[in-house]
């Protein structure tokens, strides 16, 4: 019997003092958790609202975080403890540059609280301001500004012949005679108007005949404009395209019985090389098809890499090295190449090879 009073007496203590610890800590009860700022221009800027508290509970009220779900969002707050029955806040600003449209962001607040993390959110929506030329066409070509000082042709088969286009725009007060200089053979550009009025509108137009170019994969090229019959290397357009091979023509039988392109692995780690060495490594690549399989073409992300294929056509079932060298000349730290290889294996044309490696410098 005795036992059990004791027994009782300890759950009883211990009931007390947690209802007596929760009694005394401190409590942050807002005047609301959300905020509608409603529609708004983005020009007005930077919107502001404070989310105003109380310390209702019995001992100092200390904020030990208030953290924001994005980068647009930017709070302040009372940094000092506040005492019971004192007040406080959290000042949310949003920036709305460059977000037009409805936002719905939340602010984590943490403290000592009996209520240690609470959200606030704010909402609304934007309504987007009027854009500049500069920022509507942001590449300069000379007087002209454009959208892009690129033309992406992205897949082009071995035959095709596309055209695209790119708009500029006369951002001077003078009229502005426009003219491609001598083109690649694959390649032919002009300007429509070639007199382009003050701040009127016009268009560069490339087109790209890939039967001319007589390669496979990624090709980059740069063309010229001459301004006023001037020539300056600085107004130039970048033009690249991938060229693939046309297997569309091939039967289901011609299909079956096509070259196959495996590789024994993709991948390769050197491990930890000092700077200034070279080192290589050997791919195995085996043609598991039944006819010829041909290296088309082999292409490297920069010229430290080197790739040597010991022949291009590789007949049925036969494996042959592919060397990899790696120059880390001027190289440091964490290097990761890719090499891309491309055959006529109708069904994978293009495989990526990847080395990497860890560039020590000495002292």
């Amino acid at each position: 019997m005795k036992k059990t009073l004791i027994s009782l007496l300890i759950v009883f203590v211990a009931f007390t003092t947690s209802v007596v610890a929760q009694s005394t800590q401190a409590k942050i009860d807002f005047e609301k958790l959300d905020h509608d700022f409603g529609t708004f221009e983005e020009d007005k800027g930077l919107q502001s609202y404070n989310f105003n508290f109380v310390n209702s509970g019995s001992t100092p009220l200390i904020l030990n975080n208030v953290q924001a779900s994005c980068g647009c969002t930017t709070p302040e707050w009372t940094r000092k403890p506040i005492a019971p029955g004192e007040k406080g806040f959290i000042k949310v600003s949003y920036n709305p540059r460059n977000r037009p449209g409805a936002f719905n962001k939340t602010i984590t607040v943490t403290s000592n609280a009996e209520n240690q993390r609470v959200i606030l959110r704010i909402k609304g929506t934007v309504n987007p301001r009027v854009k500049t030329l500069a920022e509507l066409y942001p590449r300069q070509i000379g007087p002209v500004l454009a959208k892009s000082n690129h033309l992406a042709f992205v897949k082009i088969k071995e035959n095709d012949v596309v055209t695209d286009s790119l708009e500029i725009v006369n951002n001077s007060d003078e009229f502005v005679s426009l003219k491609f200089k001598s083109t690649p053979a694959h390649l032919k550009a002009w300007v429509e108007p070639a007199m382009l009025k003050p701040k009127d509108k016009g268009n560069i137009y490339v087109t790209y005949d890939a039967s001319k170019i007589n390669t496979y994969g990624f090709v980059m090229h740069r063309i010229y404009l001459d301004v006023d019959g001037k020539s300056d290397y600085r107004n130039s357009i970048g033009v690249s395209a991938t060229i693939e091979e046309d297997f569309s023509a091939l039967s289901q039988e011609e299909l079956n019985n096509a070259p196959v392109v495996v590789f024994a692995e993709n991948t390769f780690d050197f491990g930890e090389i000092n700077q200034g060495e070279k080192v290589e490594h050997t791919f195995t690549m085996k043609n598991d098809g039944k006819r010829d399989l041909i290296i088309r073409n082999v292409k490297t992300t920069c010229g430290c890499t080197a790739v040597t294929p010991e022949k291009k056509v590789i007949g049925p079932n036969e494996t042959v090295p592919l060397k990899v060298v790696f120059n880390s000349t001027g190289k440091r730290g964490r290097q990761n190449k890719a090499i891309t290889v491309i055959t006529n294996d109708p069904k994978n044309p293009t495989t990526i090879l990847r080395i990497s490696t860890n560039v020590q410098v000495a002292g």
